[in-house]
């Protein structure tokens, strides 16, 4: 397992935190997905052998929000 830490930018509100994480729980890999909407971040507990970092930034961007960068 790993884990990453994702900055986003255009999360604002527990609507916007749900849709990041369902977004990201969908991926066949992802066991954990933990938005702080304070900080602007979403902290994935990851299987890399079944799911890229790649593929967890699409579903994030496809859910409407941008990836700014890795922490």
């Amino acid at each position: 397992m790993s884990v990453k830490q994702l900055k986003v930018v255009g999360m604002s509100c527990k609507h916007c935190q749900r849709a990041v994480e369902d977004s990201l729980l969908a991926l066949k890999g992802v066991n954990r997905a933990e938005v702080n909407l304070g900080q602007g971040t979403v902290t994935i507990d990851y299987d890399e052998t079944q799911v890229s970092l790649s593929a967890m930034k699409k579903s994030v961007e496809e859910a409407g929000y941008e990836v700014a960068g890795e922490l």
